[in-house]
């Protein structure tokens, strides 16, 4: 009888010393469950939305084909991922703005003006001016985009 009350003693010494199982499980947990994304953000608030603004730069008027070329697009996404991804997100708002539905808030031949030629769009152009003041003032670097490129780029943001 002894020797079970010291048994038994000594398992809820041990147990307590350890927290119980239940608290083991607590300490030890990994919670696997991520965390709600932010909420998509697909339009700016404060800049205004101007399809007749073509920008500044080599491209004077530019109109989509009716069809997606998923060729180019599909380089479009990659030279996306390369280049810009670090700025911008297609459905959230990072450094710069979400890429998602940018053709309702501007003309094509405003972005590929903006990607071709970014320095002297956020020095003259309105919307660009007005992008750089509601993105804090963080530049959209150069990255010296050929002109196939960027329109790859394009072709890509129509698949967004």
């Amino acid at each position: 009888m002894k020797h079970t009350i010291s048994i038994i003693a000594a398992l809820l010494l041990v147990i307590t010393a350890c927290g119980g199982e239940e608290n083991k499980k607590k300490k030890f947990q990994y919670n696997r469950v991520q965390k709600k994304e932010q909420k998509e953000t697909t339009s700016s608030s404060k800049t205004p939305i101007d399809l007749n603004n073509k920008g500044i730069g080599p491209i004077t008027d530019f109109t989509f084909p009716e069809s997606i070329d998923t060729d180019m697009a599909a380089a479009g996404e990659t030279a996306f991922k390369q280049k810009c991804t670090a700025c911008h997100y297609p459905n959230k708002r990072l450094i710069g703005p979400a890429m998602k539905g940018v053709y309702s808030r501007r003309h094509p031949a405003w972005v590929l003006n903006m990607l071709l030629n970014p320095t002297e769009m956020l020095e003259k152009d309105p919307i660009a001016k007005a992008l750089l003041k509601e993105y804090n003032n963080v530049i959209m670097l150069n990255q010296n985009l050929s002109e196939t490129e960027a329109r790859a780029i394009a072709e890509y943001l129509r698949t967004l």
